[in-house]
This record gives C-alpha cells, sequence and structure tokens, in this order.
C-alpha cells in the first residue's frame, strides 16, 4: 500500500465521503438541538455548526482537485479538533455533566475517514487517534464511555483504510489489465496487416542469398535485418509485455514467446520461420524447446560441414511443433544406436530426452539426398500444465 496514492486510484471513494459527511452533520445536528437548551452559550455551538455545515457542502466541490486532496485532508482533521476545543466552553459545565455530546459528535468521523482514502490505514489510524484523543481529553463521559467512542474511531479508520487500498489495488490492476489488452489488440492488428508471407519471403531470400554467396550475401544480410525489425514490430516481446503488466514478476513465471526466442539463432547459414502471430509458452519449457533446437542445429554444424539449416515453428492449436531440418549428407543408418551403445548420449538427452520430459515427441527423419529433419512437437496441454492452470 502505497503512502502516496496516484489521484486516479481513489478518486471514486471522495464522492461516497461526501455523502457519509452529509449523514454524519445530520446527527451531530440533531444531538445538539437536543441539549443545546443546557448550553451556556446556544449561539456559538449555532456558529460552530454552522462552520461545520457549511464545509460539508462545499468539501465535495474542493475535494475534486486532486493536488488539493492532502491539505484539505489536514484542514478538515484541524476543523475537526477545533470544534472538540471548542465544546467546554460553548456547553459550560452543566451540560457536560449531563452527557452532552461533543459539538462535532460522530462528524469527527469524517476527517478520519478522509485521511484513510487519502493515506490509507496509515493516515486513517493517525487522524483516530489524534481526533479521538482530543475528544477523550475535553469530554469525559460517563463510565468509561469516551474511551469506547476512541476505540471505534481507531476501527473505522483503520478498516476504512484498508478498504481503500484495496479499491486502489483493484483500480491499478484494471488500468494495467486494460492497457495489456489494448497493447495485444494492436499487435493483433499489426500482425493481420502483415501477412505470413512478407516475413517467409525475407527469410527465403536470406536463405537463399547465403547459399549463393557473392554479392547476394549481402542482400540476404539486408533481408535478416529487416526479417528482424519487422518481426519486432508485429509481434513485439511477450516477456517485457508481461513486465509492464506485472511490475517486479519474475520472468520465468512468465511466459516467453517461442518465435522471439528462436530467432536468435538466425544466421548466415541457419533461417527461420514463424507466424506473425505469438506462439507464448510457460517460460521453462519454452526454454526447453529452444535448447533442443540449438542441440539439433549445432549437430548439423558439427557433422554437416557447410551445409544450411532452417528452422520453421508452427502453432497446431494443440500443440506447438518446431523442424529442424539441413540441405546436408544425413545421418547414416545405425549411426545414433552405435553412438548411444558407445555412452555418447548428446542427440538422445539433448533432443530427445528434453522432448520426452516436457511430453513431447522428438522424430528424425533423415536420408543422404534430403539432408536431416527433426520435428519437436509438444502438446499444449502438457506445456501448460507446467507451472500453469490448464
Amino acid at each position: 500500500m502505497s503512502a502516496s496514492p496516484r489521484p486516479e486510484d481513489t478518486g471514486i471513494l471522495w464522492p461516497a465521503l461526501g455523502v457519509a459527511r452529509v449523514v454524519l452533520l445530520g446527527y451531530a445536528v440533531v444531538v445538539n438541538a437536543l441539549h443545546v437548551q443546557e448550553y451556556r452559550h446556544p449561539l456559538a455551538a449555532g456558529a460552530v455548526l454552522g462552520t461545520l455545515a457549511t464545509w460539508t457542502l462545499v468539501a465535495p466541490r474542493l475535494y475534486r482537485v486532486a493536488a488539493r486532496r492532502p491539505r484539505l485532508v489536514v484542514a478538515e482533521s484541524a476543523l475537526a479538533v477545533a470544534a472538540l476545543l471548542m465544546t467546554p466552553w460553548v456547553q459550560g459545565a452543566a451540560a457536560a455533566d449531563r452527557g452532552a455530546p461533543t459539538l462535532a459528535s460522530f462528524w469527527i468521523a469524517a476527517p478520519v475517514l478522509a485521511c484513510a482514502v487519502q493515506w490509507a490505514w496509515r493516515g486513517g489510524l493517525a487522524s483516530a487517534l489524534v481526533v479521538g484523543g482530543v475528544d477523550l481529553a475535553v469530554h469525559a463521559a460517563p463510565s468509561g464511555s469516551g474511551a469506547g467512542y476512541v476505540f471505534l474511531l481507531v476501527l473505522t479508520g483503520l478498516v476504512a483504510g484498508y478498504a481503500a487500498a484495496l479499491v486502489r489495488t483493484g483500480t491499478r490492476e484494471r488500468t494495467e489489465a486494460a492497457a495489456a489488452q489494448a497493447a495485444t489488440e494492436e499487435r493483433e492488428r499489426l500482425a493481420r496487416a502483415v501477412h505470413d508471407g512478407v516475413l517467409q519471403t525475407l527469410a527465403y531470400v536470406q536463405r537463399r542469398g547465403a547459399e549463393i554467396g557473392g554479392p547476394a550475401a549481402e542482400l540476404a544480410d539486408l533481408a535478416r535485418d529487416q526479417e528482424e525489425a519487422l518481426r519486432g514490430l508485429v509481434q513485439g516481446h511477450v516477456d517485457g509485455s508481461a513486465a509492464r503488466a506485472a511490475p517486479g514478476a519474475p520472468p520465468a513465471a512468465g511466459t516467453r514467446d517461442v518465435a522471439v526466442l528462436l530467432h536468435r539463432h538466425t544466421g548466415r547459414a541457419v533461417s527461420v520461420a514463424t507466424p506473425a502471430s505469438p506462439v507464448p509458452l510457460p517460460g521453462p519449457d519454452a526454454e526447453e524447446l529452444v535448447a533442443a533446437v540449438a542441440a539439433a542445429l549445432g549437430n548439423t554444424a558439427r557433422h554437416a560441414g557447410g551445409a544450411s539449416a532452417y528452422v520453421l515453428l508452427e502453432d497446431t492449436g494443440d500443440a506447438v511443433v518446431v523442424s529442424v531440418g539441413d540441405d546436408g549428407p544425413g545421418i547414416p543408418a545405425g549411426r545414433l544406436d552405435e553412438a548411444a551403445a558407445a555412452g555418447r548420449m548428446g542427440v538422445t538427452g539433448s533432443i530427445v530426452g528434453r522432448l520426452a520430459a516436457l511430453g513431447g515427441t522428438a522424430e528424425l527423419i533423415t536420408s543422404a539426398s534430403t539432408g536431416t529433419e527433426w520435428e519437436l512437437r509438444v502438446p499444449r496441454r502438457t506445456v501448460t500444465g507446467r507451472g500453469t492452470a490448464p
């Protein structure tokens, strides 16, 4: 709970406080009217109540300006204290002995509520202690009931302050949720405007330029830069959006855009094609999936020489599928079994093992004529079950 809430966070509470002032003033007028014949200075009592009534009428309009509220809250508290301090002189000893209420009566709860709205429970508690202490000092109620009134005043300040804090938090969450929704809708609008074909064409130009070499390699570099810039504009970064929506939340607990993570592997020998729309997964699962892709690309770099590789991301709705392939000589039949028998578990552990841990599958298609392709498939029901609700 912030000690200095933003004005818009508690704006809806001030009109309600205006209504409460009217009710409290009405009660004060009635109880004073019942005892006014006992007062030493009845006209002064009318002047005090008239001042409270004037404040009650003009306060709602004054409180509309958020910048004024801290000063107005202090002024309202001072007004309540002044009304309490004038009570002994206005009423006289006879009225006090008969148990007449203070001039402000329960109206003293109004500044306590105002402090609670402005500064949460700390403000409500401080105001209740100050106003209640003055009330107890100037009005020694019979049977110790004055202490009971102060206790109720303190309780009012605490409860109202806590309620104001809840309203403040709810208002901020609604504002942030609306901003996040607007950002998502804008990304979707851009994704519809920029067809997948534009991004895929840039990826194809990048790949072919790298294969041809020479002057075409420069064209491939330009295509890669433009593809990355355009994809960033269309998609945004899911992690960045999560951080803006929930400041302080650890990234690992949020979602990651698999497309953004895969594009980190784009290079002269590797082309990456993904949908224009984000493909979010829980952070740990997205990282494991991309780590398996990195292992497959690393295997191509080590064993396929200068072969070109590609990465294709698909979102089928019920699963996330990543195809990782190359145009190299392929993996000879039995090579992986021999490596496993010899204790070399690189492919089995880094690719197959990772996908199995996610509840998915890793299928290998390889031949000397078509090269090597891994199809990594992770069911969404399994992915969303890790750390998030299904």
